[in-house]
């Protein structure tokens, strides 16, 4: 049950990044869709978050490595539809330093997985 709870709290940090600038993309949408599905979430609670995403809340994960990834999704949902605007990068900020990151590590992030998707 804490598992299924940890993998919900990350969809909803993930949700709340697509939505950063108001609207979800096609991209996003999928992303987001593959996200649920890989976390085996119902479309019940599917729904309710992504109805409320304009009050969701980050929640922050207790070890290395469940913060290590959900940073790499957030990078990779701000990164979906081709570019990193303002308000995406300065959420991927906020949520990093959460996490305890430093914006030299959220840049080599965000430097890594251009290179991998090759923007």
């Amino acid at each position: 049950m804490k598992n299924k709870q940890i993998k919900k709290e990350h969809f909803i940090n993930l949700v709340a990044v697509a939505y950063a600038d108001g609207k979800y993309t096609e991209e996003e949408m999928d992303f987001l869709s593959e996200k649920a599905s890989e976390f085996g979430l119902d479309e019940s609670d599917v729904n309710e978050i992504m109805q409320n995403a304009d009050q969701l809340h980050f929640k922050i994960p207790l070890n290395d490595v469940d913060r290590e990834e959900q940073l790499s999704d957030v990078v990779c949902m701000t990164m979906i539809d081709g570019h990193v605007d303002t308000r995406e990068y300065n959420l991927c900020l906020e949520i990093a330093k959460r996490l305890d990151f430093d914006k030299k590590y959220l840049d080599h992030i965000i430097e890594l997985t251009s290179k991998l998707w090759k923007f």
